[in-house]
C-alpha cells in the first residue's frame, strides 16, 4: 500500500518543513509515502468561503486516481488513539488498497463533492491547529503507527 498526504498551500515555516522531512524520511522504511502540496488559490479575497471550498475541492479531486481511497482530516471525523490508528492502517493494508490518501483541506474545510468522494474522516483532536502543524502531526502519527505495528520502541505503552 502507498500512502499520500494532500495538503492545501505550502509550509512557509522552515522549522516545520524540516521536522516534516524527518518523519517523511523515517516513513520510507515502512511504506511508500508522498506529501503532495496543492498550491494556494490565487485571488482568494474575491471568493466566498463556499467558492474557495469548491475551487480547492476541484484541485483535490484532480489529484486522485480511481482506485485511491480518500480519508479526510476533518474536525467531525473519528478520533483514534495511536494504537487504534495503527490498527486502522493495518486494516487498510490488509484490504488490498493500492493508495490511501489523507487530505488536509483549506481553512473552511471541504466541498460537498470532496465529502461525497471520501471513504472516511479522521480527527486528530477536538482542538484546532494550523494547517501547517497538522501536516507534521499526521506524518508523525503515520510513522508512529508503523512503529507500533512492527513492535518497535518508538511508542511507549
Amino acid at each position: 500500500m502507498n500512502i499520500k498526504l494532500l495538503a492545501i498551500g505550502k509550509t512557509d515555516n522552515k522549522e516545520l518543513h524540516e521536522l516534516i522531512s524527518v518523519y517523511e524520511n523515517r516513513l520510507k522504511h515502512y511504506v511508500k509515502f508522498d506529501l503532495d502540496i496543492i498550491p494556494d488559490i490565487k485571488n482568494v479575497k474575491n471568493l466566498s468561503e463556499e467558492q474557495q471550498k469548491v475551487k480547492e475541492g476541484e484541485f483535490i479531486l484532480k489529484k486522485l486516481q480511481p482506485t485511491d481511497q480518500l480519508v479526510l482530516l476533518d474536525e467531525k471525523g473519528k478520533t483514534f488513539t495511536s494504537v487504534n490508528f495503527s490498527e486502522f492502517l493495518q486494516k487498510k493494508m490488509n484490504s488490498g488498497i493500492k493508495t490511501l490518501v489523507f487530505v488536509i483541506g483549506g481553512p473552511y474545510g471541504f466541498s460537498k463533492e470532496v465529502y461525497q468522494k471520501a471513504q472516511g474522516k479522521v480527527s486528530l483532536s477536538e482542538m484546532t491547529f494550523s494547517h501547517q502543524m497538522i501536516r507534521l502531526f499526521v506524518v508523525e502519527q503515520i510513522y508512529r503507527a508503523f512503529t507500533i505495528l512492527k513492535n518497535e520502541p518508538y511508542h511507549h505503552r
